[in-house]
């Protein structure tokens, strides 16, 4: 029971990360409440209060505490938590996929790698945390070896979000120059969560760079539909409707991005166009 809380504490919401030219997905989230937060100084009180809980309710609580402190950006604190989590529990695998997680914001690669393949040792079915050792190892340049992991992932029948595996697969392939695989993987997410946005916006890029200027308009609307627009995404709808010779809807992405976005390098990029 504790296992399938965490997997759901663990993996619920998206994180995007930088990774090459275009965004990787990853996936950590937290029920972390503020009565969580409130019951650490119970949960860790050095007296007898500790010693209510069993082994396991402490690693779950600390576990829960530790993503939140990752996600506020707290990494010291978040570091603290999971490794109180690993003390109580040293058995438990989302402990250390959430350590690989947290190593691998950190930037030491070699610690986070160590974790997540303690985590698939412990549990070698865990997708989400073999998505997130792709992630890795395609931040790290290790193209075939990520592409690999991706696979694993979404051949688990019961894996719950494939679509964030098979984007991290499309993306990971697009960097190491793998158009139509790429394109192939993309497809795939989109065949599972039509509205999953930074496989929409890849394909509408995707599209744009093959001169496919229709389908690229396609897949940015859908993007449009599901999302809001963001500076890039702007920018893109005004490089395919010039290509496509839409004066209105160039007026229409143009207006929203300066006056939503004045300060972006895309409305940068507008105004040194328009010279």
């Amino acid at each position: 029971m504790h296992y399938l809380v965490l997997v759901m504490v663990l993996f619920l919401s998206l994180l995007l990360t930088a990774c090459g030219p275009a965004a990787i997905v990853g996936a950590i989230g937290s029920a972390v409440t503020r009565t969580a937060y409130e019951n650490d100084a119970k949960i860790n009180n050095y007296s007898q209060a500790t010693r209510q809980y069993d082994h396991s309710e402490v690693a779950l609580a600390n576990l829960k505490l530790g993503i939140g402190y990752m996600q506020e950006g707290l990494y010291e604190k978040a570091l603290e938590k999971l490794n109180r989590a690993r003390e109580a529990r040293p058995d438990y695998p989302p402990i250390y996929s959430a350590l690989g997680v947290l190593h691998q914001k950190l930037g030491v690669y070699d610690v986070a790698e160590d974790n997540f393949k303690k985590a698939i040792k412990l549990n070698p079915k865990d997708s989400s945390t073999l998505n997130n050792y792709g992630l890795l190892l395609c931040q790290t340049l290790r193209y075939e070896e990520a592409d690999e992991i991706f696979l694993k992932a979404v051949n688990n029948p019961l894996y719950a979000t494939p679509e964030l595996a098979y984007n991290n697969a499309g993306t990971c392939a697009f960097n190491n120059g793998q158009i139509e695989l790429a394109e192939n993987y993309f497809k795939e997410a989109l065949k599972r969560d039509p509205g999953i946005g930074s496989t929409l916006i890849q394909m509408s890029e995707l599209s744009y760079g093959q001169e496919n200027y229709m389908p690229a308009r396609g897949y940015l609307k859908r993007y449009l539909e599901y999302n809001k627009p963001s500076a890039k995404s702007l920018w893109l709808g005004i490089m395919i409707e010039r290509e496509l010779g839409d004066k209105d809807a160039v007026s229409s992405y143009a207006l929203l991005l300066r006056n939503q976005f004045t300060e972006s390098k895309e409305a940068e990029l507008l105004r040194q166009s328009l010279n």
